[in-house]
């Protein structure tokens, strides 16, 4: 079983065989050059295997997928060109958002988030991570879990009001570094941020789901607001990268694998990131493809990735890249340089004079060594090019198995009481009873009361006779001094 991604001019086929797709991936190219296409194809492959697929759908075009293609559109013309049969096709998606406006709702807890993400995600420098890693310290020892931002930022106040405790039994903290932290606190929250932490939590074995007819649902992440808050947006694909690596079992090798993850716009994850962070994703992406996960970074240019995840990427998708400076020159010679020599393809020169839907590819073959470069035109996708409308969202949205799970909303209360016994649960804390609140009966006070309904009555009768009783005399001694009796 392959997957088929382009043709090149004599007709040949450059296929990715689907148990070597856990070898993780690069697309890149400059803008316009037709990387979200690229994404799209590769997309509906891997579903139409029976592999389930999360992207994040940066403009929204990728929604496309799950409406049927336009027999007179684009995309059937270059088919009828490169002599393939296309036939219009709609694929099973489920649309996420952080937001929870264009899709369902993706929540954590600051708690499972963990203090390095958080950090990350708040922009700290090393002294007020450390501030951090001692706030979620406290937390554990005291069992005082933190579901919100709002739950941090009052932890925090406690360590500054107890600072010389918190100092001497986790280390020294000072007021500088909680304030700063808080107002970072203030700056994630103002670009939506909050929305991210809450209840009912994320799982995420929910992006494994595959539809009755066999084929992998597209998990989509709705991500043009996400955006706008680039540090946001990277941790929490990085978050979810980590949940995958953290909670799947080991697979070994796979015929396909169990989830393919597209990270677009891949240089947000690695930009002024910290030498630890850097390594930390480089051995996860090593790692988990023992977990039957293949990752595909997407971004403009190959150096946006560092090389030691460079080293970790076996397929490589290059669209045109553009050469206008002596630096951009440097970056397209090392990217040619990058593929197998192919006596066929001069790919220096192939690189910057590429058209919309060409690219440049390398796979992994069988033998799990990389094939030549060839140069080719991206076979075009069956859903349609172009994001479908709010109506229709909507309509996908609603008609989810997922829906009801997530779209059920908590009160605080409830959600602060449901996320603490989670919480225990999973650290083998004893639990309380759990308890339900009674529904409300009129009446039922009474019987908490110390005397029954007719010994009431009686009593609240006796009082207003010795109250006319008391008042009677008020009055017939106001008129005997009077003299008027």
């Amino acid at each position: 079983m392959k997957l088929e991604i382009g043709q090149t001019a004599s007709g040949k086929v450059v296929s990715l065989p689907y148990r070597l797709a856990n070898r993780h991936g690069l697309v890149t190219g400059a803008t316009g050059t037709g990387k979200t296409v690229t994404l799209q194809r590769l997309a509906e492959q891997f579903s139409a295997a029976g592999i389930p697929v999360f992207a994040a759908d940066v403009k929204g075009d990728l929604s496309g997928i799950a409406a049927a293609g336009d027999a007179n559109s684009k995309a059937a013309e270059r088919a009828a060109a490169l002599g393939r049969t296309w036939s219009a096709t709609s694929y099973p998606v489920a649309l996420w958002d952080i937001f929870g406006k264009a899709g369902l709702p993706v929540r954590t807890s600051v708690q499972e988030m963990g203090a390095q993400l958080l950090s990350r995600m708040l922009g700290l420098n090393p002294t007020q991570e450390g501030a951090m890693e001692i706030a979620f310290r406290k937390s554990e020892d005291e069992r005082s879990y933190m579901l919100t931002l709002e739950d941090l930022r009052w932890t925090l106040v406690e360590m500054l009001d107890d600072r010389e405790e918190v100092c001497q039994q986790y280390g020294n903290v000072t007021a500088s570094s909680i304030s700063a932290i808080q107002r970072n606190i203030l700056a994630l929250e103002a670009q939506g941020g909050s929305h991210l932490f809450g209840e009912p939590p994320f799982e995420i074995t929910d992006f494994m789901a595959v539809a009755a007819d066999g084929r992998g649902v597209v998990n989509l992440l709705h991500a043009d607001q996400l955006m706008e808050a680039p540090k946001l947006y990277a941790t929490c694909l990085l978050w979810l990268l980590s949940e995958l690596f953290r909670r799947l079992p080991e697979a070994g090798d796979l015929d396909k694998p169990k989830l393919v993850f597209f990270f677009d716009e891949a240089h947000l994850l690695f930009n002024d990131a910290p030498k630890p962070l850097v390594q930390q994703i480089e051995r996860m992406v090593r790692l988990v493809r023992s977990k039957g996960v293949g990752v595909f970074f997407v971004t403009q240019s190959p150096q946006d990735v560092p090389d030691t995840v460079l080293a970790q990427l076996g397929t490589r998708i290059q669209h045109a890249l553009r050469a206008y400076t002596p630096a951009a020159q440097r970056m397209v010679k090392a990217a040619a340089d990058a593929f197998r020599p192919n006596r066929e393809v001069d790919v220096r020169a192939e690189i910057t004079t590429m058209g919309i839907g060409e690219a440049l590819i390398s796979v992994m073959e069988n033998d799990n060594v990389p094939t030549l470069v060839e140069k080719v035109r991206i076979i075009p996708p069956a859903g349609q090019i172009g994001p479908i409308s709010s109506m229709e969202r909507q309509a996908f949205m609603e008609a989810s198995p997922l829906y009801p799970k997530y779209r059920g909303g908590l009160s605080q209360q409830e959600a602060g009481y449901s996320f603490d016994r989670r919480m225990k649960a999973a650290r083998g804390i004893a639990l309380e009873p759990e308890t339900k609140p009674e529904p409300y009966v009129p009446g039922l006070y009474k019987k908490y009361l110390p005397i029954d309904e007719g010994t009431s009555k009686s009593r609240s009768l006796a009082r207003q006779l010795v109250s006319i009783a008391f008042w009677g005399c008020v009055a017939w001694a106001g008129l005997t001094v009077a003299g008027v009796v």
